[in-house]
């Protein structure tokens, strides 16, 4: 097997993912993962696709992540982590989509408007 590539983005974090056949080591912006996103669930929600098709110490990945913020950037690499494995084996996709590890969530942040403090929040109104 080659080096397979894939991209999952989430709100404004992009993972770019380079996957070939190796022992489970997931390298993040050349850092590990636990290093990486010390957080256990954070740890957990990437490694998600693996564990779902146990392929978790078959396949060495690395990362390249940029923007948003930690929560969004786990989820852009879990969607891209499983990108490539149903580019690896296409018979996996049932799955991965049964557990909604392909679908890109598409909520943004929404635009500030004019007149308001935020988007939708209002100033504070008083009668008096």
């Amino acid at each position: 097997m080659e080096m397979i590539n894939a991209l999952g983005r989430r709100k404004s974090s992009v993972a770019r993912i380079f996957v070939t056949e190796g022992t489970g080591k997931i390298t993040i912006n050349k850092r590990d993962l636990t290093e990486y996103f010390p957080s256990p669930i954070l740890q957990f929600v990437v490694k998600q696709p693996l564990t779902l098709l146990d392929v978790a110490e078959k396949y060495d990945i690395k990362v390249n992540l940029d923007g948003g913020g930690f929560t969004g950037q786990s989820q852009a690499l879990r969607l891209a982590i499983a990108r490539a494995l149903v580019k690896i084996n296409p018979e996996d996709k049932k799955a991965l989509r049964a557990e909604g590890f392909m679908t890109r969530d598409p909520r943004e942040v929404e635009r500030k408007k004019p007149g308001r403090p935020k988007a939708r929040r209002r100033f504070q109104f008083s009668k008096r």
